[in-house]
C-alpha cells in the first residue's frame, strides 16, 4: 500500500486493502512450499471431516487450527523476507530469526497434529 493512502479512509481503501492482502495469500502459496502443504493438508482434513459428519463444535475446531496454522506460515514467510531485505550477506542474528519464526510454525503444526489425533481417530473409529 502506497504511503500516500496511509491517512486515507474510506470503501474504496478498504476495498485497497483486501486486493493487497490477498496478493500476499497468493504469493506466499505460489512460492512457499510448506504452505503448499498446509493447504493440501487442510483440503484432505476438511473433505475428511465432511465424510464422517463433524459436528459443528469439531468443524469450528478444526478450522481455527487450520486458519491459525494459514496465518503462522503467512507470517513466518513475512519475517523471513524482511530478514532478507535488511541483509543479503550471512549473519547469525538473521539466521536466529528465522529458525525462531520457522520454530513458532513447527510448534503450532505439532499442537495442530495432536488435535487432529483427538478430532479423527474417534471419528474413524466410529466410522469403522
Amino acid at each position: 500500500m502506497g504511503l500516500h493512502d496511509r491517512n486515507k479512509r474510506g470503501f474504496k481503501r478498504l476495498l485497497k486493502s483486501f486486493f493487497y492482502a490477498s496478493q500476499g495469500f497468493r504469493y506466499v502459496v505460489k512460492h512457499e512450499q510448506n504452505m503448499q502443504i498446509h493447504l493440501l493438508v487442510a483440503t484432505v482434513m476438511i473433505i475428511t471431516a465432511y465424510f464422517l459428519n463433524f459436528p459443528i463444535y469439531h468443524w469450528v475446531l478444526l478450522l481455527l487450527v487450520i486458519a491459525g496454522m494459514f496465518a503462522l506460515e503467512i507470517m513466518n514467510t513475512a519475517i523471513e523476507r524482511t530478514v532478507d531485505l535488511v541483509t543479503e550477506e550471512y549473519h547469525p542474528l538473521a539466521k536466529r530469526a528465522k529458525d525462531i519464526a520457522a520454530a513458532a510454525v513447527f510448534v503450532y503444526c505439532l499442537f495442530a497434529v495432536i488435535i487432529g489425533c483427538f478430532l479423527f481417530i474417534p471419528a474413524i473409529m466410529n466410522w469403522l
